[in-house]
């Protein structure tokens, strides 16, 4: 069962990024919005990490929320994929393409309620359906150790940024209990395997930005091969 409160979850965030006080993502080392949402696709929590609304990117809430929704739809109880696991599969040709179609955002819910409670504990989005897919890092499944009890999105940054953050936060709370994943490692890290042909000799590779989230990723246990 999800327990997480809004006060638990930005909490973590604010410990897991860089301008409140936390270690590097890697990337551009912003503030960042962070949802949860339970095995059903609730959502439970909305934050972000800065002091106001506006310190992080305003566009990133809705994101969060779609990883989450993301997340948690296409994992299961015995197999973890992030959302970097889905980009490669997601791009056209792929055996994923036409993900990004099938669970369309509901603006009415995503975007409805009361702009000033966004990212608060009264967020309109809490207690609601999640929506919306996502293929790029940043969406983690939640394991307690004996289940999966729902997903995580992080969004404000780069998407490996964005996926290295969320790595963070879902051991801050105690939720990575990863049973098994698409990567050598049997987890669901990102995989940075595109080479200069634009494949990825795994199948489920995501691009890198050109600076250091890889990096990061590696010192955190965040990136590995692909099968």
């Amino acid at each position: 069962m999800l327990n997480i409160t809004h006060e638990t979850l930005r909490k973590a965030l604010r410990a897991s990024v860089k301008p409140s006080g936390g270690p590097t993502n890697g990337g551009l080392d912003n503030h960042m919005w962070a949802a949860v949402v339970d095995r059903i696709g609730i959502v439970r929590a909305v934050c972000f990490s800065g002091d106001a609304l506006g310190d992080q990117w305003p566009g990133s809430r809705s994101i969060a929320i779609a990883k989450a929704n993301t997340a948690n739809a296409f994992s299961l109880p015995t197999f973890a994929f992030s959302t970097a696991n889905l980009y490669f599969g997601a791009q056209p040709g792929g055996f994923l393409y036409g993900i990004l179609e099938t669970n369309p955002v509901d603006t009415a819910t995503m975007y409805g309620g009361d702009t000033a409670a966004y990212g608060t504990g009264e967020d309109p989005m809490v207690g609601k359906k999640a929506s919306g897919a996502v293929i790029f890092g940043g969406g983690l499944a939640l394991y307690d150790g004996s289940a999966i009890i729902g997903a995580l999105g992080v969004s404000g940054d780069t998407s490996p940024g964005d996926h290295n953050i969320a790595w963070r936060l879902r051991k801050a709370l105690g939720l990575d209990g990863v049973p098994a994943g698409i990567t050598a490692d049997n987890n669901d890290a990102i995989i940075f395997d595109i080479g200069l042909m634009g494949k990825s000799s795994s199948g489920y590779g995501h691009p890198t930005s050109g600076l250091k989230e890889d990096d990061v990723a590696k010192e955190i246990g965040s990136s590995a091969n692909g099968k």
